[in-house]
């Protein structure tokens, strides 16, 4: 069994920083997704950023050149660094696990509330 825990929300002002990170417990399949979404209140939940377990990334149009996300496998976490805030990417932001190979598994972390507001 698999568990993540998020950390790193928090209250910036626009233009400011956060650097959230998702650590994973347990055992870890050797190729895996990682991906971090977002939820604003009443919107539906958006994908911001995924990385593979080769390094490959991919981000949303709203958060690329701005967002980064990278991975320390000796730790089992993956990070969000986030740059040049903005008041819309205020949300919850989630990071999931899914697993392919060898084993398979699909886990969510709890989120973490990341609010952008002068």
């Amino acid at each position: 069994q698999v568990q993540l825990v998020e950390s790193g929300g928090g209250l910036v002002q626009p233009g400011g920083s956060l650097r959230l990170s998702c650590a994973a417990s347990g055992s870890i399949s050797n190729m895996m997704i990682v991906y971090w979404y977002r939820q604003a209140p009443g919107k539906e939940r958006e994908l911001a950023a995924s990385i593979t377990s080769g390094g490959d990334t991919n981000y949303a149009d709203s958060v690329k050149g701005r967002f980064t996300i990278s991975r320390d496998n000796a730790k089992n976490t993956i990070y969000l660094q986030m740059n040049s805030l903005k008041p819309e990417d205020t949300a919850v932001y989630s990071c999931r696990l899914l697993l392919k190979w060898p084993s398979v598994g699909d886990y969510w972390g709890q989120g973490t509330q990341v609010t952008v507001s002068s």
